[in-house]
């Protein structure tokens, strides 16, 4: 997949091509049903898909502290959209200067003049340019004068309930990784190098990848069963907490620090995706660390024993 960076990047070999646009935060199912109509539509054209999103998100750009934590980094986000099948993105740096871009001269000198699109998929709720004036009519509108088709796909539901990043991000808040998983299709997953920590694990017993998060904030935390890819070829079960580690005085750091079971290697530097399989416990200040120790033994001996249902259902899933 092609990765534009900024309007500036954009030349005449990158004119002509089928196009979407959104945030795709979490490229939930919803999003995919976008992503494979695009797809569908572009090789029937015989042109490539292209798909337009922004970075900071707009809402974080006008509303950094009220902004919704993020699904998904850019990194994962692109990596997500890859795996649709999409040709191009065309990432946007949206800031004071975009976000001044009156609606119709989006359209005209970005749509048009530079990407020349031919076909436009968007979702149904989606308002662009200036004050946000820019809706599916007006593109409809400028797509019969400019000889673009435009069209706004049907939601996808789940339980009779649209499936959206903001469903999502309330069923991870609540620790509901089953219903988060149904809307995204697959397991709420969070990427990362592994960095070096202060090794406290290793003194309890219980030595623990760091893993950063690199972003503002996230909708989950608490203590959860994991499976981790990328340290052996195979995925390894373990447990994970995800958040400021509170019996840590002065350390308020956000982190995900996972403890895998029967591995003592070491895994510093490797890029890891952790998937999360089930909720444990919310996050807790202990007393001392003997409590936090005992308390670490209930999360492994329960991790476990989610991981070995999960084992006998996947084998009967097959």
């Amino acid at each position: 997949m092609l990765l534009i960076r900024g309007l500036h990047n954009l030349r005449t070999a990158h004119r002509d091509c089928v196009a979407t646009i959104g945030n795709f935060d979490g490229v939930h199912l919803g999003h995919q049903a976008v992503l494979s109509a695009l797809k569908a539509r572009a090789e029937t054209a015989g042109m490539p898909s292209l798909v337009i999103t922004f970075e900071p998100q707009p809402m974080e750009f006008f509303l950094p502290e009220q902004a919704p934590a993020r699904l998904t980094r850019l990194r994962e986000k692109l990596e997500a959209i890859a795996a649709c099948g999409i040709d191009r993105v065309l990432l946007i740096r949206f800031d004071e200067r975009f976000a001044a871009v009156e609606a119709r001269d989006f359209v005209n000198r970005v749509l048009v003049e530079q990407l020349g699109i031919r076909y436009l998929y968007v979702g149904d709720d989606f308002r662009f340019g200036k004050a946000r004036v820019g809706d599916f009519a007006l593109l409809r509108q400028m797509g019969d004068a400019q000889g673009f088709g435009v069209e706004s796909l049907d939601t996808v539901s789940d339980d009779g309930l649209r499936i959206s990043s903001t469903r999502v991000r309330e069923a991870l808040e609540k620790g509901d990784l089953a219903h988060a998983e149904r809307c995204l299709g697959r397991r709420y997953r969070i990427c990362g190098h592994v960095g070096h920590g202060n090794a406290l694990g290793r003194t309890i017993g219980f030595p623990t990848m760091n893993v950063p998060l690199l972003r503002r904030s996230t909708p989950l935390r608490g203590v959860f069963a994991v499976q981790v890819q990328g340290v052996t070829d195979r995925p390894l079960p373990g447990v994970a907490n995800l958040g400021n580690r509170p019996t840590l005085e002065g350390d308020d750091r956000f982190l995900l620090e996972v403890h895998l079971f029967d591995y003592a290697g070491d895994s510093y530097g490797r890029h890891v995706e952790v998937d999360f399989i089930a909720r444990i416990r919310d996050e807790h200040k202990f007393s001392s660390f003997d409590a936090l120790r005992e308390q670490i033994q209930r999360d492994v001996q329960r991790a476990r024993e989610i991981h070995r249902l999960d084992s006998a259902h996947q084998r009967q899933s097959i």
